[in-house]
């Protein structure tokens, strides 16, 4: 435990923003398992993609992942949409 009141403060400051880090974090885990259950279904599977993209791009303008990791699982998302819509 520090001893320095800057400290304290920054100790206080650090669990709050880690606890909004993992609700944003939560949230993108949650709507990727809802994509990757809807690949039988393209028309609610492209409506999940959409949401979890403007997600992902919101996590990146508040610094919970890097702008690199975003355009990586978009990336992705693109992919197993094109790969749905040919089933």
């Amino acid at each position: 435990m520090p001893n320095i009141p800057s400290a304290v403060k920054r100790m206080r400051s650090d669990a709050k923003k880690r606890e909004k880090n993992q609700a944003v974090l939560s949230e993108l885990k949650t709507l990727n398992k809802k994509l990757t259950q809807l690949a039988q279904d393209p028309e609610k599977a492209k409506a999940v993609a959409a949401k979890l993209v403007s997600n992902y791009d919101r996590a990146v303008v508040k610094g919970v992942i890097p702008r690199g990791r975003a355009d990586r699982k978009k990336s992705r998302i693109a992919v197993f949409l094109a790969n749905v819509k040919k089933k």
